[in-house]
């Protein structure tokens, strides 16, 4: 028995060592925002520039960083999209990988760029990239071998995305989970084969939805959350099926945010709506969906880090606010208006926001008060892709490069 335990222990210990010395997905090792390890320092004074990696096109997707790799996408020449694979110590670039792709984003989206918006998702072996006409392609890691490609829109008849495939891929066991096509859609990790879709949008005009899927167990039952266009949903996993859903209001459909669960409740909010909590009770043995509190603020593209029972997050109004989720009383909201998007990461009591306008922001976890530790001009070019926090090491993928930088002690 003592040597199962120990066993188990190591295993649970490797588990959280991996997790904590990768970046494999949209917002981190539990696609929560959450940065495993030591507490960061209470300031940007040892925050150190390793190497950069300049001249590349625009994107916004998150850098995924692996055990020894670091992959980057960019659009180039406003016809192609690009895969590269760095040497993460150096930046070394070991191969790309290139496919043409492009389209140009309508109305209010234009003013922002037409290129790769998603983050891919690494599965320890395989790269799944969703360009940014809703083609979806898997590549071996180890030398950007194309294992398969599927164009969604093609499949489905649903035509290009007005606003490009924005939904970050998110992989299991058996499959790629992702919003495309005008639906919720999973794919055969190993061939691309369509397994289900659901949740088909009726707007053939404004296209598929911009929110990210994630797993979660609500209501003791494992599911796949997802925010559409229209709805917030819970699917099952290998079927499909709709196990509940309830209507999320938005302007023009924009539902952006991932939705965060905590406990059984899942928070969000939305550009146009409300902020809200719906929590899910079992009736007759079925989860069913009721908003346990809401107010009018409006969530916008920036998905809230939990830190305590507290949410903390950026808002259409370009201020950082502090939520308690049991009651949805907001306990602060900062005077200070801020630039156009955060991507925010958390590690114990701190929190790391990448302003769009390149500043990077140290604050604390504080429900009580707004409290800046530091703040870092990190890059003169727009930062639009989510900030990567893994060990000492932090990733900036500005639309003109990436940047490594190290917290030295």
């Amino acid at each position: 028995m003592l040597h199962r335990l120990t066993i188990l222990v190591l295993g649970l210990s490797m588990s959280l060592l991996v997790a904590a010395e990768e970046w494999p997905q949209w917002r981190g090792p539990n696609r929560d925002g959450i940065s495993p390890g030591e507490a960061w320092p209470d300031n940007f004074d040892n925050l150190k520039e390793v190497y950069r990696i300049k001249d590349l096109g625009p994107s916004y997707s998150t850098p995924i960083v692996t055990e020894n790799w670091v992959f980057t996408t960019e659009t180039v020449d406003k016809k192609k999209e690009v895969v590269r694979c760095l040497d993460r110590k150096t930046g070394k670039e070991i191969w790309q990988k290139e496919w043409l792709g492009s389209l140009t984003v309508p109305f209010f989206a234009a003013r922002n760029g037409s290129w790769i918006r998603a983050t891919p998702a690494w599965d320890g072996q395989a790269l799944y990239v969703a360009g940014i006409c809703d083609v979806l392609v898997c590549l071996e890691g180890k030398d950007g071998k194309e294992r398969w490609r599927v164009d969604i829109a093609k499949e489905l008849g649903t035509g290009l995305p007005t606003f490009g495939f924005v939904s970050s891929p998110l992989v299991d066991e058996t499959g790629v989970y992702v919003q495309a096509g005008l639906s919720v859609v999973k794919l055969d990790k190993t061939t691309g084969k369509i397994l289900w879709k659901n949740l088909k949008e009726s707007n053939q005009m404004m296209g598929s939805a911009f929110a990210s899927p994630v797993f979660g167990r609500v209501a003791g039952q494992d599911q796949l959350l997802v925010q559409t266009r229209s709805r917030l949903a819970g699917l099952d996993r290998k079927e499909g099926t709709v196990l509940w859903e309830k209507p999320i209001v938005a302007d023009k459909g924009m539902n952006i945010l991932t939705p965060v669960q905590h406990g059984d409740g899942i928070f969000t909010s939305s550009y146009g709506g409300k902020t809200q909590m719906i929590s899910l009770s079992l009736a007759d043995g079925k989860p069913t969906p009721s908003e346990s509190w809401s107010f009018k603020y409006e969530g916008y593209m920036t998905t809230p880090v939990v830190v305590d029972g507290h949410a903390y997050f950026f808002g259409k109004d370009r201020r950082f606010i502090c939520v308690n989720l049991k009651d949805g009383k907001e306990t602060w909201r900062s005077d200070k208006r801020f630039g156009e998007y955060w991507s925010l990461v958390a590690r114990k009591d701190k929190i790391l926001a990448l302003d769009a306008n390149g500043t990077l922001y140290l604050i604390k976890a504080n429900p009580k008060e707004f409290e800046i530790l530091a703040e870092k001009k990190i890059s003169k070019a727009e930062t639009w892709a989510h900030i990567v926090a893994v060990g000492n090491e932090i990733y900036i993928r500005d639309l003109e490069g990436l940047t490594r930088f190290d917290w030295t002690k």
